[in-house]
């Protein structure tokens, strides 16, 4: 639904109406019916107010209008929850698919909350109750959220997680829920601990994880100082070759499926090389032993050097096993294990079971993957808090700094698209794997399948020609690091001095700045230009072989033509300034009418680096998108109200204690300010600014003895507010 703006005198109008409206609500009940609660004589003590997730009025109770989930670190080590990972793969609030260590193959290094199973992007991530920069690593053109293993459990007081939206209260980020991380400001002592654990499954590898930190803290009636170092490693990594059930990407006997990858050397078209010579000798390029004869014959189906795969299915068309030029899959067996005749994938196969066919059929990928990547976090944190003037001035000021490295791996870079082109598109030659001109020194055939047209000039090539970097470059690697920073500083107090109204009134003032940068080092990956002309090359010293076997590897000069290492990084930074006043108006029956009002500015910005490859979409084996660099400014107020009906003090049969919540929020936000690069795109982007109100009345009821229960919570008025990275397209 489209926002439409709402002038302040009516908004003000609306306000001053609903309170006015529930106050008339009040049940007109004589004063002699109500019994007082009972009054004692002598000291009593006072509950301290805290700020309760979902609302901005502090209160003194455990829990305040809105469904929230609080984890304490003895709660935490009783659900078995030992980092990051395990919060978001335990907590019920979590649903859906969400980015953690646990992932190899797409994982970014970081761990994401994700409420209701929708974008980690609608979840909002506070820390103290503030916004922190997210993950600076995301692709442009999709958003990502806030890597809460930079949050340390050691650092952490508790969890508040608001399983609601809350827009009306935090902003429009605030779509699915809220999930708060209460930093440590008061400690007393020195605590030094460690844990360990490991696999332990006799296997042929096993990964360990360990975490130790120190915790020191000291302070007085009007100091506290807190400092804590951090460090957590999970060693190794678990890869899937270490448990037979991952160990190959041939399913079948487990009762899946073959997802091996149809692109490896020793492969043109659907011939493979003959099995002496596809098993043979490694090393650099040695015509007719790991290689094929250069120009030998005009083809693949006339070469000797080549026969084909003979597939079960096969026989269904009329070419039975056995039948010349074809080898079976038997002699070079897969995954262990046998294909019942009742099975749905079953293909009768004459003399033995039928297997797969080992690497000479399908590459077997799951060889050189990890299942569980390493990583490795170092965090240190710094707390200080004075009380300058008998609660009435205090400052305070917090540190944190986290460094951060995960490197998942993929399999050897398969060479796939092809690094020739369609003429006028970036659309590759070959239909499949990568084309091959006829005059390079190591082609073994002599008639092409078809010409392209070079510079002008007809060149005859063989397509579908398949190769993978095994030997050359071994696993692909990303090597991701992050360094996490945050910096508080404000002043904060209570007004009592200014007379006994405004006893239980508060104040605070801050900055916050806080900023994450990333590098992400892919190792192992090819370049399109650098493949091309290696490939052009008629010289056998330095031009690039791809017709090798299974074991053999290009010369030295080869590889440095066509591997590459790209360098991508990124950085969000993100600068906050606020300023708060709360507390009581007047006093109900029931209790004080209650009131926040305050202000803030926020002003993200985001800088995506890529590699230049990436960014002209010529690298081989790497996520190719465009940088970016943008920038806004955000202005926000908020005005919160709260009016007790009854309470466990003043209250009737059946309302053991209602509240009434009037919540609004106006945000004036900048156009984006920023440039975007992507292959023949090159433009400002295109967003106006947007004045978004959120309003929401919530009603809360309370039975006694029973649980309490929130009524209604009803959002009037609410526009989405896209993140910077989201407008980067």
């Amino acid at each position: 639904m489209k926002a439409s703006p709402m002038r302040p005198a009516v908004r003000q109008t609306v306000f001053a109406a609903a309170v006015g409206v529930n106050l008339l609500m009040l049940p007109k009940v004589s004063a002699q019916a109500i019994a007082p609660a009972q009054v004692t004589t002598g000291a009593t003590a006072e509950v301290e107010r805290v700020i309760v997730t979902g609302s901005n009025i502090p209160t003194a109770e455990e829990t305040g209008p809105n469904p929230v989930d609080t984890y304490r670190p003895a709660d935490i080590e009783k659900l078995g929850i030992r980092n990051a990972t395990d919060l978001t793969t335990f907590l019920p609030q979590q649903s859906g698919g969400t980015t953690n260590l646990n992932i190899a193959n797409g994982g970014d290094g970081t761990v994401q909350f994700n409420l209701r199973g929708l974008l980690a992007k609608e979840t909002l991530v506070l820390v103290d109750g503030k916004r922190v920069a997210f993950g600076s690593l995301n692709p442009v053109g999709f958003s990502g959220g806030v890597d809460i293993n930079l949050i340390p459990f050691p650092m952490i007081d508790h969890i508040d997680i608001l399983k609601d939206g809350a827009s009306a209260v935090y902003g429009s980020d605030a779509i699915t829920g809220v999930v708060n991380f209460f930093l440590l400001h008061k400690f007393r002592g020195l605590e030094i601990g460690g844990s360990y654990g490991n696999t332990n499954l006799g296997a042929s590898n096993d990964m360990g994880e360990w975490e130790a930190w120190i915790k020191a803290g000291t302070g007085d009636d009007k100091t506290e100082i807190v400092v804590i170092a951090d460090f957590w490693e999970r060693t190794g990594g678990l890869f899937s070759a270490d448990r037979d059930l991952s160990a190959n990407a041939f399913q079948i006997p487990w009762g899946g499926f073959d997802f091996r990858s149809v692109n490896f050397p020793g492969r043109v078209q659907l011939g493979r090389l003959l099995p002496s010579m596809f098993f043979g000798p490694g090393g650099t390029p040695l015509p007719g032993m790991n290689t094929p004869l250069p120009h030998s014959a005009p083809n693949v189906a006339t070469s000797p050097f080549y026969k084909s795969p003979y597939f079960p299915f096969l026989n269904l068309f009329g070419i039975p096993p056995g039948t010349p030029g074809f080898i079976a899959p038997n002699a070079y067996p897969g995954a262990p294990g046998v294909v019942g005749p009742h099975a749905k994938q079953f293909f009768p196969q004459f003399g033995t079971n039928y297997k797969g066919g080992g690497d000479y059929f399908f590459f077997n990928f799951a060889a050189f993957t990890p299942a569980l990547p390493p990583a490795d976090r170092q965090a240190y944190y710094g707390s200080f808090t004075r009380d300058l003037c008998d609660k009435y001035l205090t400052v305070f000021g917090d540190f944190k700094y986290v460094r951060s490295f995960f490197d998942t791996s993929l399999a050897p870079v398969p060479f796939a698209p092809d690094p020739f082109k369609i003429p006028g598109t970036n659309i590759g030659f070959s239909p499949s794997g990568i084309s091959v001109p006829i005059s390079n020194p190591f082609n073994p055939f002599t008639v092409g399948d078809t010409t392209l047209v070079i510079n002008g000039t007809p060149i005859p090539m063989t397509t579908g020609v398949s190769f993978r970097g095994i030997n050359d470059t071994g696993p692909r690697h990303e090597k991701i690091t992050y360094q996490d920073s945050l910096f508080d500083v404000g002043l904060r107090g209570e007004m009592g001095e200014f007379g006994d109204y405004f006893k239980t009134w508060n104040w605070e003032l801050g900055f916050r700045y806080s900023r994450n940068d990333g590098q992400d080092l892919a190792v192992g990956e090819a370049s399109q230009p650098g493949l091309r002309e290696a490939l052009l090359d008629t010289n056998p010293a330095t031009a690039f072989d791809p017709f090798l076997n299974f074991n053999a590897h290009n010369t030295k000069a080869a590889r440095q033509r066509v591997y590459v290492t790209l360098h991508n990084s990124g950085e969000y930074e993100l600068p906050i300034g606020y300023a708060t006043v709360n507390g009581d108006l007047f006093n109900l029956p029931a209790g004080p009418i209650s009131f926040a009002i305050g202000g803030e500015y926020d002003a993200p910005r985001w800088t995506r680096d890529r590699d230049s490859l990436n960014t002209t979409f010529q690298s081989i084996g790497s996520a190719d998108g465009g940088s970016a660099r943008v920038n806004r400014d955000v202005w926000s107020i908020y005005q919160e109200v709260r009016v007790p009906f009854t309470s466990p003090t003043w209250n009737f049969t059946g309302f053991y204690s209602f509240e009434v919540d009037f919540v609004t929020r106006r945000s004036q936000r900048s156009r984006f300010a920023g440039s975007r690069s992507i292959p023949n795109i090159s433009a400002p982007l295109p967003c106006v600014a947007a004045i978004p109100k959120r309003f929401m009345l919530r009603l809360y009821r309370r039975f006694h003895p029973l649980p309490r229960r929130t009524l209604v919570g009803l959002s009037i008025h609410s526009q989405r507010s896209p993140i910077c990275s989201r407008f980067a397209l």
